[in-house]
């Protein structure tokens, strides 16, 4: 659904009747007036279109857009005109985040993360800022949908574009920070879950688990790398003109095992957020032997050169290992989301199925 601003009497008239359309704070839409204003191809900087984009869990997205000189002198007989100047719209994407983010991250290392990324030429620049969002430039490509991760083409882009992102020389201390963050969360749910809920998600015994799983894994790290700790596919952009991939959204991104990073994108091939019920996870998607060899294989690959053999099988077996702490990390986002967060998905039941995962999971190694 369409939000236009600047609208007609007429226009104005005949949509009063019709459901609330998206709106963007006052603070963002000053800001995108100011850019708009600077711009010599926007013919009016407030007539602006707001285009929610969905798949996001966190925070509110949206396309703003301004049709250029040439597609609006194209009118309502020019469509088709004004549609093959698509590109020379100008775009921008407006992010408003979401209600308890700080609960999770730090929102000025994630903008300084953003911004370094974006010197890196690994994503998009930061355009501007108001108080409970930002401007970002728009991408021109499409975001991968959950059948792209099967396409053994896209997944061996992935793979290589995952690498080139473990690789970057980021600031700040090269630490793993997945057992840390593991802790804090596992702190802050039992602080907002009732006893009861608690006794459900057996929050008490996840304490143990935490310690255990970073004792075991303590030096079973395979490398240490920049990961982006949350590669679903609504985070990776292709351009198909050129078949150039983009990582975006950098809000969980640090320094980690990129075995753990690898697991958790494996992990996120059993969802599909634009389904209609985007909390439920199928595991059958889950990739088989021979789907994490061929991307472990493009992953380690070095100038085309096939990687050793016993390198492969010990990061086929970390990243094994490394899904345990993927479903703990999302069970609890998905119990602190449930009692922060108003966006319509159904985190408690996320939640509930990462758990399950885990203890199947740990039986499952336990048993192998």
């Amino acid at each position: 659904m369409v939000a236009i601003e600047n609208q007609s009497q007429v226009q104005r008239a005949a949509e009063a009747a019709a459901p609330a359309q998206p709106r963007i704070p006052k603070e963002a839409r000053r800001l995108l007036h100011e850019m708009a204003a600077a711009w010599e191809d926007v013919a009016d900087c407030r007539a602006l279109q707001v285009i929610p984009l969905k798949g996001a869990m966190t925070n509110e997205v949206y396309q703003v857009r301004w049709l250029n000189d040439a597609a609006a002198a194209a009118g309502a007989d020019g469509e088709a005109e004004a549609a093959a100047r698509e590109r020379e719209v100008r775009k921008v994407l407006v992010r408003i985040y979401g209600d308890g983010v700080e609960l999770f991250f730090d929102r000025e290392d994630e903008v300084r993360t953003f911004e370094c990324m974006s010197r890196h030429g690994q994503g998009p620049r930061l355009l501007g800022r108001f108080p409970n969002g930002r401007v970002e430039e728009f991408i021109h490509a499409r975001t991968l949908s959950a059948r792209d991760l099967r396409d053994p083409e896209i997944s061996a882009l992935v793979a290589s574009k995952l690498r080139e992102f473990h690789n970057l020389d980021m600031p700040g201390p090269k630490s793993v920070l997945i057992w840390d963050r593991l802790k804090n969360w596992l702190k802050t749910a039992r602080n907002l879950c009732s006893s009861d809920e608690s006794k459900e998600f057996r929050l008490g015994s996840l304490e143990n688990e935490i310690t255990a799983l970073e004792k075991e894994f303590s030096g079973d790290y395979h490398g240490i790398g920049f990961c982006h700790n949350d590669l679903q596919y609504g985070n990776i952009m292709i351009d198909e003109e050129t078949n150039i991939l983009t990582i975006i959204d950098y809000e969980y991104a640090s320094f980690n095992p990129v075995a753990y990073d690898i697991a958790n994108h494996f992990c996120e091939m059993a969802a599909d957020y634009h389904s209609e019920k985007p909390h439920i996870l199928d595991y059958s998607k889950y990739p088989d032997t021979d789907e994490q060899k061929r991307f472990v294989k493009t992953y380690l690959s070095n100038s085309g050169e096939e990687p050793d053999a016993e390198e492969v099988e010990n990061l086929l077996q970390s990243i094994e290992k490394y899904t345990l702490a993927s479903h703990l990390v999302w069970g609890l986002w998905g119990i602190i989301s449930d009692h922060v967060n108003d966006i319509d998905f159904d985190y408690k039941e996320y939640a509930r199925q990462r758990f399950e995962q885990y203890w199947q999971k740990k039986q499952s190694l336990l048993t192998s």
